[in-house]
């Protein structure tokens, strides 16, 4: 990248370079020829003006250093500066008058006589002048003298002054252009090696990092804000989440083969037994194992899928009311404490309707683990719209400092509980889980009963025409039912 970024910027500034290289050559020489021009002009102008002024012929006030030359209409030449020894440009290469008999007595001028023309015409050519010969630029004017004789009269301005500078000008950019891209290449080197060493620092300790597999570590930081910065940054966190996520794996993985490992050892030992000892077999106690065992086995898969990031259906509704009355129907009988059904109301929501009802149904089996003589569930709706499920028993609550850890993975906060009674620990984890990828939340709260509130809240989609039931504890025929068994 540093290579690239060099080869670039010198090869933009080399362009540019040579842009404005020739612009300001173009316009130097356009300069001096302006002035040689000028000069030239003014030599011929002043001659043109002394004819005009009846000056004769053979004595002219001409700049010895300047090639001047007065030819007449036939070409013949009238008059020529002192010195001038050869001439080239200008129609005629006689230097020397080679008229001196009587002026015509019929001549046409180019205007009233006596004027000099206003038309100036520019030719290059060449001279010799004292014994150097040079280049030229001629400016040639018309003329009328006094004896209405018409004249032209070429006036010459040396070019050396302008080939020397423009030679000079482009010596020298022809000696610093190198220099100063060379001085560009190295700076741009520089400038991006020690803007590129925090990127370098990240790189390598990311590859040590992925060497080593200690998500543990960090990239180093630059002190600037800038996008570096602000990359150091985001990879530091994305390797913090890395390591959530890894070391989350990783202590699920180990509760998950300690909470297997007994319920199998459990049952190897009763298959044991029974093998060699038929009468003492206890199915019972290994249909309980392998019923948790399957129940284990579908959390486990369930929490696989939701870290794997599946979510509802696009477009699923389910009805609460509808998913909290079929689980009081499917627990008939079957609780250890009742279960009051205070309120069913009809909200829809978007969603798994199999997912939530799941959540439901996990709320209730930690409310019945917990309670001391009953449960409460409601489904409803609260002053923001939203749907809301509560459960409440009557137990000992959560401890305020544990209400977040009792959604995680594994965690039970009454160790002396039976494991066959006191769960996984992956019903809460399960729940929260479903509410958050439905958009919803999944809070604890102290109950009025004096145990634990869990308060599931769900957006919910449209109004629903048939509200179904009332406040006043109204529900369907399955929540009658187990309300009449309290």
């Amino acid at each position: 990248m540093k290579f690239r970024t060099t080869v670039g910027a010198t090869a933009i500034v080399a362009l540019a370079l040579l842009a404005a290289s020739v612009m300001m050559i173009q316009t130097l020489r356009d300069n001096l020829i302006e002035q040689v021009d000028l000069q030239a002009e003014n030599a011929a102008r002043n001659v043109a003006v002394q004819l005009a002024t009846g000056a004769p012929f053979d004595d002219l006030d001409m700049d010895a250093t300047l090639p001047v030359q007065v030819v007449d209409r036939e070409g013949r030449v009238r008059a020529v500066s002192v010195g001038l020894q050869g001439i080239r440009g200008t129609g005629t290469d006689v230097v020397s008058p080679v008229y001196w008999g009587p002026e015509p007595e019929e001549e046409t001028g180019v205007g009233e006589p006596g004027e000099v023309g206003s038309r100036v015409l520019l030719l290059d050519g060449a001279a010799m002048v004292n014994g150097v010969v040079g280049d030229y630029r001629f400016a040639a004017i018309g003329a009328e003298t006094v004896n209405d004789v018409d004249v032209t009269v070429f006036a010459g301005a040396p070019l050396e002054i302008e080939r020397t500078a423009v030679a000079t000008v482009r010596s020298s950019l022809m000696v610093g252009f190198p220099a100063l891209l060379a001085v560009v290449a190295g700076v741009t080197w520089l400038v991006t090696f020690w803007s590129l060493r925090p990127v370098e620092a990240i790189r390598r300790e990311m590859a040590a990092i992925t060497r080593s597999e200690d998500l543990s570590r960090r990239v180093p930081e630059p002190g600037e804000r800038d996008e570096i910065g602000r990359l150091a940054v985001t990879t530091n966190e994305t390797l913090a989440a890395l390591e959530a996520s890894v070391e989350r794996q990783r202590r699920f993985v180990a509760d998950a083969s300690h909470e297997l490992r007994s319920p199998i050892a459990s049952l190897r030992t009763q298959l044991e037994v029974g093998e060699a000892h038929p009468e003492l077999l206890d199915v019972s106690g290994a249909v309980q194992d392998t019923v948790r065992l399957q129940g284990l086995a579908a959390d486990l898969l369930l929490l696989a899928r939701l870290d794997a990031g599946e979510g509802p259906a696009p477009g699923g509704t389910a009805e609460p009311a509808s998913l909290a009355a079929e689980e009081l129907a499917r627990r008939e009988g079957r609780g250890r404490v009742p279960v009051t059904a205070a309120r069913l109301e009809t909200v829809t929501v978007a969603g798994s309707a199999g997912q939530l009802g799941r959540v439901i149904g996990n709320l209730l089996d930690n409310a019945d683990r917990h309670a001391a003589e009953r449960v409460r569930l409601s489904v409803g709706r609260d002053d923001t719209g939203h749907a809301v499920v509560e459960v409440a028993d009557d137990g000992s609550g959560v401890p305020e400092e544990q209400r977040e850890r009792i959604f995680e993975r594994f965690v039970r906060l009454d160790e002396a509980r039976a494991r066959d009674d006191g769960g996984a620990g992956l019903g809460l984890a399960i729940a929260r889980d479903v509410a958050e990828r439905h958009g919803g939340t999944l809070t604890v709260h102290d109950a009025p009963e004096g145990g634990a509130l869990f308060r599931l809240r769900l957006p919910a989609v449209g109004e629903d025409a048939d509200a179904g039931t009332t406040a006043g504890g109204r529900a369907p025929s399955a929540a009658r039912a187990r309300r009449g068994d309290g």
